[in-house]
């Protein structure tokens, strides 16, 4: 696994589930670390709050840091309307970053490095603004497409841009997350398949190693950084887009 940076992205096939059609569906493990998330998600903010003490320790205090930070995002983004939605946009970005998170401990597995599970998000926030914007919009959410003071020769093209951008999102919603989790990760074991390849080199090869070894140190913490910079901006963008359904007029 360490001389091969692609192998840590593959799914495996764990325990077969049904058959639907002669098709096999099996639990993987990409399957496994999503339950285990959340597991992991509801133990923090149910254990956390329980006690519900005046002075919070460690874990009541990361739950409320966590309630608030998001609150306040789409408080910013999507006005005080778009709290309706608190809990989805809470429920991605908490998600979004025990999956980073957790993909950068040995031997596991990231599941956001995988385009199917990114794109199955961005598609679920795709569906529910264009449903949420023509439930309570009805066709003037078609207002979306026609920015107000554009001049009339140029407006076609305009809404025909409008339209593609709009068709476009879910495809840089997903990738975004998906690249930076899979190019992280590639850099973090080339670098790890460095270290042990110099490392078994001899005294003059593990001398060498010392290099890529802190590449590896520093790679992990700016990791650490984009895991929950890539939560946050998956969850921003995601109330952005709510903003549109809410608030259709340019």
């Amino acid at each position: 696994m360490q001389l091969n940076p692609i192998e840590q992205f593959q799914i495996h096939n764990m325990a077969p589930l049904f058959s639907v059609g002669g098709q096999q569906f099996h639990f993987t493990n990409s399957a496994l670390l999503m339950l285990i998330i959340v597991v992991l998600i509801s133990l923090l903010l149910i254990g956390a709050t329980v006690p519900r003490a005046v002075v919070p320790g460690r874990l009541q205090s990361i739950a409320e840091m966590s309630y608030e930070f998001v609150a306040k995002t789409v408080r910013d983004s999507a006005g005080t309307e778009g709290m309706r939605f608190f809990p989805f946009v809470f429920t991605l970005f908490m998600f979004v970053l025990f999956a980073n998170v957790i993909g950068l401990i040995p031997y596991s597995f990231t599941v956001t490095s995988q385009l199917i599970v990114t794109a199955c998000l961005a598609l679920l926030v795709f569906f529910i603004v264009v449903a949420y914007g023509f439930w309570k919009n009805g066709l003037h959410f078609l207002n979306l497409f026609v920015p107000k003071g554009v001049p009339k020769l140029i407006l076609p093209a305009i809404v025909l841009i409008e339209i593609l951008s709009f068709l476009s999102r879910p495809v840089s919603h997903s990738v975004r997350l998906f690249a930076n989790m899979l190019a992280g990760h590639i850099t973090l074991q080339v670098f790890a398949g460095f270290v042990i390849m110099l490392a078994g080199a001899g005294i003059l090869g593990i001398f060498g190693a010392a290099l890529p070894f802190i590449m590896v140190i520093l790679l992990t913490a700016l990791e650490l950084l984009v895991a929950f910079l890539q939560a946050y901006v998956f969850a921003i963008l995601t109330c952005i887009y709510l903003n549109d359904a809410i608030h259709p007029g340019h």
